[in-house]
This record gives C-alpha cells, structure tokens and sequence, in this order.
C-alpha cells in the first residue's frame, strides 16, 4: 500500500513537470513527417524482404519441424518452441523460462513450473535471462544474445549477418569461430541445446564439449542410437536441404545442417506489417493522435521536448545493437556474478571492461507490445513500467513491486544486485558516458509513448491463425516427440 501511495503522490507531481502537446492531428502529421525525414527513417521494402525465406519453404519447413521436436534436448523433454513459441509473441511470456526439468512439459508460458525432483530446483524459474522473441531475429546485424556473446566481427555489418565473421561462445572473445559458418542466426542455433538448463539437462553428454553434444544430438536424429526409431528424419533431411536420397546419412543429418534448418525457420519469422511501417509508406491515416505525439517524444531530443529513445531504439529495426547501463531491476538466478553468484554483469563478462558492467543489448522494438515481460531479466510485466524506468529509474526502481511476479522468482538480494547496477548507471551518467538522462514526464505523455509504441506490432503476432503456418501439426511429428503446447488458460 505504501508503494502504491508513493507512485500514486510521484505521478501527481510528475505530472506537473511535463508541458502537453497541443498540436492539431494535420499538424502531428506533419511535424513526425519532418522528423522521419530528418532521422532518415525509411519503411522496409519488398527488396529487401525478399532476402529472407518463406516459411513454405523446404529449409524453413524442415527447421520448424525440428525447432518443435524435443529430441533435440539432452531428456527429450524440451523443444526450442518451448521458450519460443510463436503462439506467446516468439517468446514465453515468462519473465524467466522454466528449460528443462518442467512438471508438464507441454505446458508452455504463465503455469509452467519447474519438477521439485528436478536436478538444481529452488522453487523458481531456472534460466537466468528472459527468452527473446524469435520473431524478426533475422534483422539482427551486429550481436545476439543479451551480453552479445555472439557477435559479428566485421567492421561494418553485413546483409543482416549473412556473410558475416562470427565469434560465439565456443571461441575466445574478438575470435571468429570458424565453425560457426557465416550465418548468425544459424549461429546462434547451435547454443539452446548446449545449455544445461535450457535443453541439454545435467546427464545427457555429461563431461563432453559443445562440439561432441552436438554431434551426440545429430547421431540420435539418424538413429544410431535407441532412443529414437522409425523416424522419417532422413526423408525430411532430402525434402529440406533438396539433395538426392542416395546421399550417405551422416553427410546429411548433421548438427550444421540441423542449425541451418533452424535458423531459416527463424528467419522466416518477418512480421513488419506494421501501422508505423504503413506511415513511413505515405499513409497519412495510419496512426491515431496519441501515436503520432508519442512518436514526436520518441525520437525528438530533450531539447525539443522529446525522451531521446531513439538514441538506442534507432533505425527501421529500431535498436543500434550496442550494450548500455539501463538497470533495470536484477530478479532471478543470476549468472553466478557478484558475491552471492545471483548477480548478472552482462556484456563485461565477454569484454571485462569496467564501463560495460551492467551492459545488455538493446533489443528491438518491433513487435514490442507483443513479446513481454521486457528487460533481460524480465522484470517488467507491464509495457508502462519499463518506459517509466527508462525515464527515471531511480524512481522506477524506489517503486519496484515483486508482489506480482512469476511464481518462486528469486528474490533474495535482487535489491542490492539492482542498486549496483543503478550506481553504475549513475556513474556513467555523471561521467557523460551514458545516453540514459532522467527526465521530467506526466502521465498523458507515458500513455502517448506506449500508444506509439503499438503502432510498431504487426497484428498478426497476435493472431492465432495468421501465426499458424509456423506451428506444425501433429500429423508432421516426425520422430514422436513433437511439442503439442498447452496453455494454462485452456
């Protein structure tokens, strides 16, 4: 109650603090008009979509059919589609996953729990950073991953990571992994399965490096081992990579064919059809009022009235990729940092630079209103919140509610975790080395930015038919392990 009376008092007098746009609609037309033409905003085109595949097909519809299969965990009790459904925005809606381990499996999102019999359970969720959403991943150029523990080398980005020199987990930091092939989205297929807690489990290829799991999860696929059999794997192995049957099985189901396969169903996830992408066409209807005054605050600077949130947020796939201090609130496991090992110093465990402690990629907004709860933690269930911590999140933090969050979330020393971070944050911001400014906002303009933030979802991520051609049916389970999701609100 005394929170709710202290955010309550706050917003009065904050509301005080922010000047309201009174601005006609033809006239917020024409000023984010001239913004778009001054940021040099341009709209995706049919040129550059048509780089990336269709979920019809061969590749991608091999790599949907192995994204949903769980015989590509350690215990075959978890698929990619587990944390990533396209069903749940490309996400979970889970602040924190529950991998392996789960008392139900197939039930996926808000309920599902991790089995008290299960190896390292505390009662919470069990991987330390919040899924992200798959939806649009190929547009990422420079980093995946939170910290950005894979990356591209390269001095300048290339063809949204196509043809890219990458460095992932598997190499030393700044050295490329010259088994990583040239593809980042690929890439980063080749990690969920090499994590403990995600999909490998704790006995499956115990004591073995990545490479050897990998090979291990391949062997299963042609069935060399017992654990699976009657399987039509190699048939959809022909159909996907389109080569002959007459090619030897161990050349064609293989780890780097398996990721390959993934990553073109990733990269059919393009969902940009978007009210905001219809404005940068020339639609002059395609936002309402509250929109186009939230864009103004969105990419105008401080000094003409706006938040600045395109200083990171920036570009059509809105996010520059880089690390930057946000400390937002640190719930969870952690990653084994700080004293008592539930602290998460992101981007400085790859670069172990002092000014990127506390550093986490910023992610894109596309989809946004779809693909929460948001932060690297997921500490944010409410859309409102997050932008009100990016404001001020001192303030934000002196608020912070734990009452409504997933059921068993570590929460032991989040308080003390999170107020290094804002140290840090503050720090940077003293030292001018920080894009994060505090400032003044009222109500009004908080619902104006998180209408406009609306008009970057594609409405059919929030429907279940449109978004079906990317779940298979049971009738493609091409091994008996496909991932059948369940709910909880069914």
């Amino acid at each position: 109650m005394k929170k709710s009376l202290l955010a309550l008092s706050m917003g009065v007098l904050l509301s005080a603090c922010g000047a309201s746009d009174e601005s006609s609609p033809e006239e917020l037309v024409a000023e984010v008009k001239e913004i778009v033409k001054a940021q040099n905003l341009k709209p995706f085109t049919e040129e550059q979509l048509a780089h990336f595949p269709n979920i019809d097909t061969p590749l991608a519809d091999l790599g949907k059919k192995l994204f949903f299969s769980k015989s590509l965990s350690g215990d075959m009790d978890t698929a990619c589609a587990s944390c990533h459904h396209p069903f749940l925005g490309g996400g979970d809606d889970l602040s924190l996953s529950v991998g392996v381990g789960a008392v139900n499996p197939e039930l996926l999102g808000p309920g599902r729990l991790h089995d008290a019999a299960a190896e390292h359970h505390d009662g919470g969720p069990t991987v330390p950073r919040n899924a992200p959403t798959t939806f649009n991943i190929a547009f990422y150029d420079k980093a995946m991953f939170h910290d950005g523990r894979l990356e591209n080398l390269a001095d300048e980005p290339l063809n949204n990571g196509q043809g890219a020199p990458i460095r992932t987990p598997d190499s030393p930091f700044n050295t490329v992994d010259l088994n990583a092939g040239s593809n980042m989205t690929a890439a980063q297929a080749r990690f969920p399965v090499t994590s403990p807690e995600e999909m490998k489990g704790f006995e499956f290829a115990a004591g073995e490096d990545n490479a050897t799991l990998r090979d291990m999860l391949a062997a299963r696929l042609r069935e060399e081992t017992d654990e699976l059999e009657n399987t039509t794997w190699f048939d959809e192995f022909v159909k996907g990579l389109q080569v002959s049957d007459t090619t030897p099985v161990k050349e064609l189901i293989t780890y780097d064919h398996i990721a390959l396969a993934l990553g073109e169903y990733q990269r059919s996830q393009i969902f940009v059809n978007t009210p905001w992408q219809r404005f940068l066409e020339g639609n002059d209807d395609a936002l309402s009022d509250s929109q186009l005054r939230g864009a103004k605050l969105f990419f105008n600077a401080p000094s003409d009235g706006g938040f600045n949130c395109v200083a990171c947020h920036s570009g059509s796939f809105m996010t520059d990729e880089a690390f930057h201090v946000v400390a937002i609130p640190q719930i969870g496991r952690g990653k084994g940092n700080g004293e008592n090992g539930d602290d998460d110093f992101g981007r400085y465990r790859e670069t172990k630079i002092d000014g990127e402690k506390y550093a986490f990629r910023t992610p894109h907004l596309l989809n946004v209103t779809a693909t929460g709860p948001w932060g690297h933690s997921g500490a944010y269930n409410d859309l409102t919140d997050i932008v009100r911590h990016h404001l001020d999140p001192e303030y934000a933090i002196s608020i912070y509610d734990t009452n409504d969050l997933q059921f068993g979330m570590q929460l032991d020393n989040w308080q003390n975790n999170t107020q290094l971070a804002l140290e840090q944050l503050q720090q940077l911001q003293a030292n001018g080395t920080s894009k994060l400014v505090k400032l003044n906002y009222n109500d009004e303009q908080l619902a104006d930015v998180v209408s406009f933030l609306g008009a970057l979802t594609d409405p059919c991520v929030e429907n279940k038919e449109c978004v079906a051609p990317w779940i298979p049916s049971p009738a493609e389970d091409v091994d008996g392990t496909l991932l059948i999701a369940e709910f909880e609100s069914n």
